[in-house]
């Protein structure tokens, strides 16, 4: 994931690691949080540019289905049309996060004070140069997969299995079956209030599951270098990738995906987050709507209508469990929107 007044709106929380806090309340009594609804806020809103939402409903732009509405929302085509925004947001001290495919996010039940948006147009095109691929960062990584292996190119089919937009990919420096994102990776086009810059893999401070991007800077495009292959056999590859998938994680609920990612630690003994909290009961458990999934223990189910403080509840009681048997502590994977309530021992 990525992330107007009378004279000045107040910043609040939007996209962030998981593991980090909720806002807490200040001085002033503001706390940053969407109390009922996005429409009572804490200072009168500016009048914001043409084509921006109110009161847009999130939980249908992710996978879980979960979460309340964003206070401003807009989908964005072309990166003049971003950067025009984001300008406006700086002027106006309003914060801005970025909803991808929605597939590694939770939204707060509370919803989302600010400005969302979703890449959309221009910006969710892929088009073929040669033996690359360039694509904004709107466009979902297993069509760039399929792209790429329609047109001959190989060394992107490990993105077929990663249900998420390249903005996201970027941001979380996702990796499956072996692929990794910056062997391929030629350059991003980041978009902030400052302008758009282009940036290297080297600039992008990959490490494991995450990258130096900042809150308010936006993954607009980018270019993959691929190598020539013959179609059918990097077809054949995507084929075998997602069988490999069907018949390990479940397909066709209501999930963000993986949970936590999996441990380095050496209590662990080379197991991975599913294996351990399999090994802890937590597969089937419920609580409310959420879930732990009877195929995978690493992904969370809403199995109807839950809420993302059941979904929170589900996360917060595998993670018990596996420190309590294995003495590890799990750190989720997801990303949250808004004011989402975590427990204080999550790093």
């Amino acid at each position: 994931m990525n992330s107007g007044d009378v004279s000045v709106y107040r910043r609040t929380e939007l996209a962030r690691p998981v593991a980090s806090r909720s806002v807490k309340p200040r001085a002033d009594g503001a706390t940053g949080r969407l109390a009922a609804g996005t429409a009572s806020t804490l200072l009168a809103m500016p009048e914001p540019p043409s084509g921006v939402q109110r009161d847009y409903p999130l939980s249908r732009l992710t996978t879980i289905r979960t979460g309340g509405p964003a206070e401003l929302f807009a989908r964005v085509s072309s990166v003049a049309e971003l950067e025009r925004l984001m300008a406006w947001a700086a002027a106006e001290a309003v914060q801005v996060g970025v909803v991808g495919s929605g597939s590694n996010l939770l939204v707060a039940d509370a919803g989302v004070r600010g400005l969302v948006v979703k890449l959309d147009g221009e910006l969710s095109k892929i088009e073929l140069d040669g033996t690359r691929i360039r694509c904004g960062g709107g466009a979902r990584l297993p069509a760039v997969a399929a792209r790429a292996a329609q047109a001959g190119l190989s060394g992107i089919e490990f993105g077929v299995n990663i249900p998420g937009s390249v903005g996201g990919a970027v941001r979380m420096n996702a990796n499956a079956y072996g692929g990794e994102l910056g062997r391929v990776l030629e350059w991003v086009d980041i978009v902030s209030a400052d302008g758009t810059q282009r940036r290297h893999p080297h600039e992008l401070g990959f490490a494991y599951r995450r990258s130096n991007l900042g809150w308010g800077e936006i993954v607009a495009r980018a270019s993959f270098a691929l190598e020539p292959a013959a179609s059918a056999d990097v077809k054949a590859t995507l084929a075998q990738m997602r069988s490999q998938r069907k018949a390990a994680q479940p397909s066709g609920i209501k999930t963000f995906g993986s949970t936590f990612k999996n441990p380095a630690d050496p209590r662990a003994e080379g197991r991975t987050a599913g294996q351990l909290l399999e090994a802890a009961g937590c597969k089937g458990l419920r609580i409310g709507g959420a879930g732990f999934s009877l195929k995978h223990a690493n992904f969370v189910e809403n199995h109807g209508h839950a809420s993302t403080t059941e979904v929170v509840a589900v996360m917060t009681e595998g993670r018990r469990r596996v420190k309590e048997r294995f003495g590890v502590e799990l750190e989720p994977e997801v990303q949250v929107l808004g004011p989402v309530e975590l427990p204080d021992d999550w790093r």
